[in-house]
């Protein structure tokens, strides 16, 4: 039997058809190589075994593609060799790596900010780690160098400036990168307005809510 990491990384470009499910993951053994492919998909008590049980497979598959995008996020370095891509460049990438699974965001989002299966009370800390870890990669991408509260506003900047344009693109994607764009002008105005932690994780989270709410998954 493959690891449970290698069927995960396998079971990635499978949610645009099967969305974040456990389906999705019974099927990647199926992407296997000629000489370790299964014939059919893993069972159900298999699924469970390498992945967890019930939606916590789901919420597993989930975070793996949210870590395989910030990789995606380092192929803006590979567009011009040898230069620094443009903050532009790096969050405009991240938001193409949506495109093909954007049906299935809110569900994928609520999954993650729902922590049981019986009480839809929204955790913010999920929304908040996408957000930050977006923000981290996009700043180390560009050569950020910034020190000390500078460090703080440019990472609150660019988190806002993010989640602001991949809610914009779940209602409107075919608008996302000129919104994006605009948001863009801007950053130093939405820096200045968030200086605070708290209003940023505020705003983070509403705008999280927002996507989730707008699917009516709750």
């Amino acid at each position: 039997m493959a690891s449970s990491s290698k069927l995960l990384k396998l079971a990635i470009p499978l949610v645009r058809t099967h969305g974040f499910s456990r389906e999705a993951l019974a099927r990647s053994v199926l992407e296997l190589p000629p000489a370790e492919a299964h014939s059919e998909p893993l069972s159900d008590t298999a699924v469970s075994s390498l992945f967890g049980e019930g939606d916590n497979a789901r919420r597993t598959l989930v975070n793996a593609w949210l870590t395989e995008g910030l990789r995606h996020m380092q192929s803006a370095e590979d567009k011009v060799p040898g230069t620094r891509p443009s903050l532009r460049e790096v969050l405009r990438t991240r938001l193409e790596y949506n495109e093909p699974v954007l049906a299935h965001l809110p569900e994928a989002f609520a999954l993650l900010a729902t922590p049981t299966d019986t009480f839809h009370v929204l955790d913010p800390r999920p929304a908040l780690r996408h957000a930050g870890r977006i923000a981290d990669e996009a700043c180390f991408a560009i050569g950020d160098q910034s020190r000390q509260l500078s460090w703080y506003s440019k990472r609150i900047s660019v988190a806002s400036v993010y989640t602001a344009a991949e809610l914009h693109q779940l209602t409107s994607p075919n608008t996302a990168y000129t919104f994006l764009d605009t948001l863009l002008e801007k950053s130093a105005t939405v820096s200045n307005s968030l200086d605070e932690v708290s209003l940023f994780s505020s705003y983070i989270f509403k705008s999280w809510r927002g996507i989730i709410k707008s699917s009516g998954i709750l």
